[in-house]
């Protein structure tokens, strides 16, 4: 990493339920919090944010926005948010065939219609050369009500600050995920796999 956190109780005492919660969920203090911990408001802040686009009611089903997630992750290189966020896709019922797929979807016909409206459009919000266009917006409208896609547009922009983030103080994998029988999960801009 390019900024080494701190010792945990040089953190303020009100980050560190966050710090508990990472460690009881995955079984270690999560390194990018600890980084954004250097800047304790906005963490807490992010946490609010990272809470709402999480949240049980949310008009995204999970799986959708584990893929989003992920291919958002797997273009900007950010070997974090790939490792942890295809073991939240992976717990959250999609399989392997579909995750090992993912940074070549448009070559799979393991997707639906939906899921390669949603991609194109994540593609075109991550990929500062591509840009969004009413055709992708069009696409989703079947799909998503104007609410929903505000808030798909907002956990794309969200993913691309985080992984941008951690990709840039090059934060790495903490071994989360592997897909069976390979040795990492592969990733990279549209079509340079």
């Amino acid at each position: 990493m390019r900024i080494e956190p701190k010792p945990l109780n040089a953190y303020p005492w009100y980050l560190r339920p966050f710090f508990w919660n990472q460690r009881r969920k995955y079984g270690e203090v999560l390194q990018p919090g600890l980084l954004w911990g250097r800047s304790p408001r906005v963490f807490a802040a992010l946490a609010l944010l990272f809470g709402a686009l999480e949240r049980r009611r949310s008009p995204l089903d999970p799986g959708l926005r584990s893929l989003v997630t992920v291919r958002v992750s797997q273009i900007n290189h950010c070997a974090f948010c790939i490792d942890i966020n295809t073991r939240t896709l992976n717990r959250r019922g999609v399989d392997w065939t579909k995750i090992t797929a993912l940074s070549e979807w448009r070559q799979s016909d393991a997707f639906d219609e939906r899921e390669r409206a949603v991609l194109t459009y994540t593609e075109a919000m991550t990929c500062s050369d591509a840009g969004v266009r009413d055709e992708h917006v069009d696409a989703l409208r079947p799909y998503f009500d104007e609410d929903g896609l505000v808030e798909l547009t907002g956990l794309i922009a969200f993913q691309n600050m985080s992984s941008k983030f951690n990709s840039a103080l090059d934060v790495p994998a903490q071994g989360f995920c592997q897909a069976p029988g390979r040795s990492r999960v592969k990733g990279g801009r549209p079509g340079a796999d």
